[in-house]
């Protein structure tokens, strides 16, 4: 099989995964429950009742074992799932997708054949919902929250740049620095005293429920610890994972192909037909570059080549959103048009998990774009 085709196919799987029951019925919930009321959640915040119809659809433990109420769920199927629920909500998929990860890591770490803790159980059956603060791991060493070892486990100090879904988090999975040893320690950290949050004011995913979260020394104990690792180790994953399309993207791009398709005007749904392959095809080679890039067990795998295709897939989003404004007209910018919020969604895109390797692919990429003098004479 070339390398084409098994890309291809990495994406046809994707598409095929509706057929599974889990996922058609995740469907039916994502077009019928949040799409309706998206803007309603952007205006406002994403609601305690979608944590318990996400538990209720088995969506908060889906990566779990099956024994542990897992839905067995291939990867291709979990993609779906992403793509969906951005399509759908893209302040829910943003509450959700910081949750999500979390089990399949906690999932792993059975396999050392250590039962889990209760706190770890409840999370594999679904019984807790969590928020994520990682990524400060990145700004190491000008700000981070700090690890300190104690006879007990370790102590967090420091403020997290964003945790979504403040309010619904019972716990939060936070990665710390050992600064001395350079060692990334990430561990479950239930919300209690010790940890205050300060609200944000963001242009995007405002319903998202995304907040600054300070940990005054709170004190950590070992067994809520899911793994150290040297930060050299860390930022290689790290690479991995930010560098590459991933299904919110394409997700998105999705619904706004849609929306463009059901426009009155015939140029914009002749745009929507002239971009759709184009996308079809970045979805392909996105989810192929990953699996090869898993495959081989290298984050630098082809990374030119990955950064460029999410370069590019970001900046078509920005380019398709604002076709369906101008197709929309004075009307799109209304509070109630989809139009402004697909396009600032878009712009989230942007930054959303944004690594120093892709900014600077990013930036490089803009500044080619400047178009020649004499292409405008």
């Amino acid at each position: 099989m070339t390398a084409s085709a098994a890309r291809t196919g990495a994406a046809e799987a994707v598409t095929a995964a509706d057929r599974h029951p889990f996922v058609a019925r995740f469907q039916r919930y994502a077009e019928q429950e949040l799409r309706p009321t998206a803007l309603a959640t952007d205006r406002t915040e994403v609601p305690e009742a979608t944590i318990g119809r996400l538990a209720e659809l088995g969506a908060l433990n889906h990566l779990a074992p099956v024994s542990y109420g897992g839905a067995g769920l291939d990867r291709a199927a979990d993609r779906r799932l992403h793509e969906l629920l951005a399509g759908a909500c893209v302040n829910t998929w943003l509450v959700w997708a910081q949750h999500a990860p979390i089990v399949s890591r906690v999932a792993a770490g059975l396999a050392s054949g250590q039962p889990p803790t209760a706190l770890a159980e409840k999370l594999l059956r679904g019984e807790l919902f969590v928020g994520a603060g990682i990524s400060d791991v990145r700004r190491f060493p000008d700000r981070y929250v700090s690890a300190t070892p104690t006879a007990a486990g370790w102590v967090f100090d420091g403020t997290i740049s964003w945790v979504s879904g403040w309010g619904l988090n019972e716990v939060l999975t936070v990665a710390g620095v050992e600064a001395a040893t350079g060692t990334v320690v990430t561990a479950l950290v239930p919300v209690g005293d010790g940890i205050r949050a300060t609200p944000l004011r963001l242009a995007a995913v405002s319903g998202s429920r995304t907040q600054r979260v300070r940990l005054d020394q709170v004190v950590v104990p070992t067994e809520y610890v899911l793994g150290t690792q040297p930060i050299a180790q860390w930022r290689h994953t790290d690479l991995a994972i930010a560098s590459d399309a991933r299904p919110y993207h394409f997700g998105l791009a999705q619904t706004v192909l849609r929306e463009l398709d059901e426009a009155p005007d015939p140029l914009a749904r002749q745009l929507a037909a002239t971009w759709a392959p184009r996308i079809a095809q970045w979805r392909a080679d996105a989810y192929g570059l990953t699996d090869e890039a898993t495959a081989a067990a290298d984050a630098s795998y082809r990374l030119d080549q990955r950064l460029a295709l999410k370069v590019v897939t970001l900046e078509a989003l920005g380019t398709l959103t604002r076709a369906l404004l101008v197709a929309r007209s004075g009307h799109g910018l209304g509070a109630d048009d989809t139009a402004q919020l697909h396009a600032r969604s878009a712009l989230f895109f942007l930054l959303q998990g944004q690594s120093s390797t892709v900014r600077e692919a990013q930036l490089a990429h803009l500044t080619r774009a400047v178009p020649a003098q004499e292409e405008l004479t």
